[in-house]
């Protein structure tokens, strides 16, 4: 009977052998075997897939080629990216004029296609479509093997080896990568990452269509921005070829080990970072970029460099032979408006030369001119011969210095490296000349001294009211601030606190500021003017509110701000309509960037700092809605080894403060955290601790949250407008960090710096105790409202003095 059953089996085999001799391979669609809903393609050796997937926290479908052995699926590639599938009735096939369409089961017309034109009358007959092990689908003409479409010719957010990105002069196609909408959309989002041809070819992270980290130019051992392209790893790991001819601009990456190809891909993310990620022991190692301040396009203006090694001094240094030009902007750690030749000197057929400035990321390249036949000193005497040439360095730095790059006009985003780099060289008059020659060649990490003008040596005078101001913070003249802001109009007028009035002004360069306006009757305030002066001006931070200077003239004492369009965080979050444009990836960038600052200030700034103020109206956002902590009025300096200090005047706001801090007097780093735990948990339900209405046991919204921890049921307590789109395990794990920022006692809560890692990895977190429920929300205190540019009415600062 088995043998029987078995030859009935081989016979039917055989018969469906038959019936369909063009059957589909695992690898290949042809015209008459499409792929559904739940099929998958699979490259020849197993390495990818291609079929339909949602994203994490979405239904919606999408046709993908992802990693087929690797256990979290990685998209490496999206067709329909704008043209989602509602439901699972898609098909992908080869459709009457060649091209792989992608339609449903009850819609010929397609969703998503190639969409060539058809190479001939008969080319549905021998299309043909193929995933390949290196990840590329490919539609060919199966008779002569010619390739009419390919993936690989248009890229979505990610680059696999042997993947070209550049231009095809001969097609005018550009090969570029853009990011992902979100982790749950992979519409086009706000980033791209090309190689731009203009000038000397270079590599470049845009933010729309301004620059945001530059990668640079290929000099045969690596790009300018990217020095561990030199090291031992990447060098095991890749080659990289570079093509600049008639017919192509074109990078591309292929890996030494074959096996290898499928673990090293480079991602462009859709917070705008690019790296390079490994799969190593079952996840992805990264290195991302831009990975510090100094990697940030045009950090510094032009003319001046940024070196992040220039020990507690200004990342922002002029190149030799320049100078600041805004020198009263130097002392408050503002370099972005460059700096200009020194004024008197000549460096035309005068005597001049070059300094060079070694381990460097070269200039912007796009104004660049190039020479690959000469050498590098030809090119020095190429550019001395010409007196616009500013600097020189070599284009390929492989035997010797190969090729001439010359660069005529302003010199921009250079910034130093400690180990890599190139050798850049800038011309210079004959008296710096002469002094670098007297000093018979700087150490190879030397940097260069800029001379910023003190204010005693410029326009500035000191005060002799008493307030102690640091004589490094410039001052603004008062007739300039009345005329800025209209003789204070009321029109002008962005909100009022317990310090004063906050105005908005336009000073006569075309600069919006805000003037924080110190009340003559405000005794607490000229507290708070002496403190906010002493402090923020020594920090330098993208998360804290920047001060550009103060006004101190008679009974009129200012501070000026740099202008926040979108006022604070609190006009946002407590507000119906707002609050909506905020989506969840907005909200983790604007939680992260509240704990940066914070964990500058306790720990990374030259000062510790405790802020003792940190609330949603203290945190102003800007054009792009980043956070910027302001308001530093009431803040306190530690020393490097105090961790907790006691005071009789009690400041704060309610709902925000610290237990121990309230009761008694007793403040710290956990007094921050425990404010931070509270502004965490406003972001994510959108309500306000300080007038939370519930008819639950819990009278405030940390008290309510903790009854839903406890009960299970934390994310109902989530913000209505945020839809169903975020996802569920990052904002509860959110409300779980938030929840331990707010424990009763001190001891218990993380540092800021725990804060942060937690924010940024999915290790596993402990479990949260029972918070402070200090402050109800009938209460009645009355006092006056501290905030700075949005008119938030429902927060009440204390100010609470016990006798000695």
């Amino acid at each position: 009977m088995n043998t029987a059953k078995s030859l009935l089996k081989s016979v039917l085999l055989l018969l469906l052998s038959l019936l369909f001799p063009i059957c589909v391979s695992l690898d290949t669609i042809t015209l008459d075997q499409p792929i559904k809903d739940g099929q998958t393609l699979v490259s020849n050796q197993k390495t990818f897939a291609l079929g339909f997937f949602s994203p994490s926290n979405s239904n919606r479908r999408y046709v993908g080629i992802w990693y087929y052995q690797i256990t979290e699926q990685t998209i490496v590639w999206v067709a329909n990216r704008h043209n989602p599938l509602n439901d699972s009735s898609g098909i992908l096939s080869i459709n009457n004029h060649g091209n792989l369409v992608l339609h449903t089961q009850n819609q010929t017309l397609p969703i998503w296609s190639t969409n060539i034109a058809s190479v001939s009358s008969t080319s549905y007959s021998i299309s043909v479509v193929q995933l390949l092990d290196v990840g590329n689908l490919v539609l060919v003409q199966q008779h002569s093997q010619r390739v009419l479409w390919q993936s690989f010719d248009y890229p979505t957010n990610t680059i696999l080896p042997f993947m070209k990105v550049g231009l095809d002069r001969q097609t005018g196609l550009s090969r570029y990568l853009t990011s992902w909408k979100s982790q749950d959309d992979p519409k086009i989002g706000n980033y791209s990452f090309k190689l731009d041809p203009i000038g000397y070819p270079q590599l470049l992270l845009y933010k729309g269509r301004t620059p945001l980290w530059r990668g640079g130019t290929w000099s045969n051992q690596g790009l300018a921005g990217v020095p561990e392209m030199k090291s031992k790893l990447y060098i095991s790991l890749m080659n990289v070829s570079f093509v600049n001819n008639q017919d192509e601009i074109t990078i591309m990456y292929s890996i030494i080990e074959p096996n290898d190809y499928s673990k090293i891909i480079f991602v462009l993310g859709e917070s705008g970072t690019f790296g390079m990620y490994i799969w190593d022991n079952g996840k992805w190692v990264k290195l991302c970029y831009p990975k510090e301040s100094c990697d940030i396009y045009l950090k510094c203006g032009p003319n001046s460099y940024c070196d992040p090694y220039n020990g507690d001094e200004f990342d922002c240094v002029c190149l030799p032979g320049f100078e600041p030009k805004s020198p009263l902007d130097w002392p408050i750690r503002d370099g972005s408006s460059g700096c200009v030749r020194n004024q008197g000197v000549s460096t035309c057929k005068s005597g001049e030369g070059f300094v060079k400035l070694a381990s460097v990321k070269v200039p912007d390249t796009s104004i660049a001119h190039v020479d690959m036949s000469l050498s590098l000193k030809e090119c020095e005497q190429e550019c001395l011969r010409n007196c616009s040439c500013t600097a020189y360095t070599s284009a390929d730095e492989s035997e010797e210095g190969i090729g001439c790059l010359t660069w005529h006009g302003d010199l921009v985003d250079i910034r130093t490296f400690s180990n890599e780099g190139q050798d850049l060289y800038v011309r210079v008059d004959s008296v710096v000349l002469a002094q670098y020659a007297k000093k018979n060649g700087l150490a190879r990490k030397t940097r260069i001294a800029c001379r910023v003008p003190s204010l005693e040596d410029s326009t500035s005078r000191r005060n002799h009211d008493g307030t102690g101001r640091d004589s490094n913070l410039p001052v603004f003249d008062l007739k300039n601030i009345i005329a800025a802001t209209n003789n204070f109009s009321v029109a002008n007028l962005l909100g009022k606190g317990g310090f004063g009035l906050v105005y908005k002004g336009l000073l006569k360069n075309g600069m919006e500021i805000a003037v924080k306006k110190l009340s003559k009757n405000s005794r607490q305030g000229i507290e708070q003017f002496k403190n906010e002066v002493v402090l923020i001006a020594k920090l330098q931070h993208r998360n804290l509110v920047r001060i550009l200077g103060c006004c101190a003239q008679g009974e009129e004492k200012m501070l000026i701000y740099e202008y926040l369009p979108n006022n604070s965080l609190d006009s946002y979050i407590f507000d119906e309509t707002k609050r909506s444009w905020l989506d969840w990836g907005k909200r983790i960038e604007i939680i992260c960037g509240i704990a940066r600052g914070i964990l500058y200030l306790h720990q990374d700034s030259r000062l510790r700092i405790i802020h003792r103020d940190l609330k949603a109206s203290n945190v102003l956002l800007d054009i792009a809605l980043n956070p910027k902590i302001s308001d530093f009025g009431m803040a306190r300096i530690f020393s490097g080894d105090q961790i907790e200090a006691n005071t009789n005047c009690v400041v704060g706001t309610l709902g925000y403060m610290s237990p121990e801090y309230a009761m008694q007097g007793l403040f710290s780093i956990k007094s921050d955290v425990f404010s931070f735990g509270v502004l965490l948990l406003e972001i994510i339900t959108g309500k306000r601790n300080t007038n939370y209405n519930h008819n639950g046991p819990s009278s405030n919204l940390i008290g309510h949250i903790w009854d839903q921890w406890k009960e299970g049921k934390a994310m109902e307590i989530v913000d209505p407008s945020l839809g169903e789109t975020y996802p569920a395990n990052e904002v509860l794990r959110c409300i779980q960090i938030g929840l331990l920022c707010v424990q009763d006692h001190a001891t218990n809560r993380p540092t800021m710096s725990a804060v942060v890692f937690m924010l940024s990895s999915d290790t596993p977190l402990p479990s949260p105790k029972q918070p402070a429920f200090i402050f109800k929300s009938t209460c009645n205190t009355k006092g006056q409202t501290t905030i700075e540019g949005a008119n938030s009415i429902n927060e009440i600062t204390i100010t609470k003095i016990d006798g000695r």
